[in-house]
């Protein structure tokens, strides 16, 4: 994952109250969010046509391989699901696409979350791997707000970084599931453009989950 790129992960959470314009569901700490989350993929090309076949893979045995990598560092993996990204790259001035994976993490700590993801990064030979440890919004460790939306496809998220300059700056893009979750991962002080961007996709900000945590890009 090049740390351009400011995708996904995610974590613990309360209710949003502070962007002065509606709430976002409420995520529970430790109940429906992992220990941590490590965003990778395998990929090591720039893609920047929509139609590349390599956005088709599913990177099954990547999936395998990561969730042992994981497993023999002393951590338990939980589930995993696939990831279609859509960044703007300010060096080609476009659009740039990428399939990666999301793994979930258990039974884990901030040093052994930053050991497994740089044997990741180093393995799959990625610029960055990207983690989210779950942590309360009040934690002084919170840095990040992960936000979740249903209802989107990636050329809509396609469509919106075109036309909005000051997103496609400030958050980088975002990544879309197989079945059309929005995950747009910003720092604590974009939220305000965030929730923007992410109602300018169609989305009801009243049925957004949103959680905080510690991001790091892990070389």
């Amino acid at each position: 994952m090049k740390q351009r790129l400011r995708v996904l992960v995610a974590v613990g959470a309360l209710t949003l109250g502070v962007v002065g314009a509606g709430t976002a569901q409420a995520a529970t700490t430790g109940r429906d969010c992992p220990t941590a989350e490590i965003f990778a993929t395998n990929n090591t090309a720039i893609i920047t046509d929509p139609a590349d076949p390599r956005l088709k893979n599913r990177l099954t045995r990547f999936d395998h391989e990561v969730r042992g990598i994981i497993r023999a560092n002393g951590a338990r993996p939980g589930t995993s699901k696939l990831l279609d990204g859509v960044f703007w790259s300010g060096d080609l001035k476009q659009t740039t696409y990428e399939r990666s994976r999301e793994f979930d993490v258990n039974r884990v700590g901030r040093d052994g979350l930053h050991h497994i993801a740089g044997v990741i990064a180093k393995q799959y030979h990625q610029e960055s791997v990207l983690t989210f440890r779950c942590l309360p919004r009040t934690s002084p460790e919170t840095d990040a707000v992960e936000i979740q939306a249903p209802g989107v496809s990636a050329t809509q998220l396609h469509d919106a970084l075109v036309a909005d300059p000051e997103a496609r700056d400030e958050l980088g893009g975002g990544s879309v599931s197989l079945d059309g979750r929005l995950t747009l991962i910003a720092p604590l002080a974009d939220l305000p453009l965030a929730q923007k961007f992410t109602t300018s996709l169609g989305v009801d900000w009243a049925k957004a989950q949103v959680r905080y945590g510690d991001e790091e890009f892990v070389s």
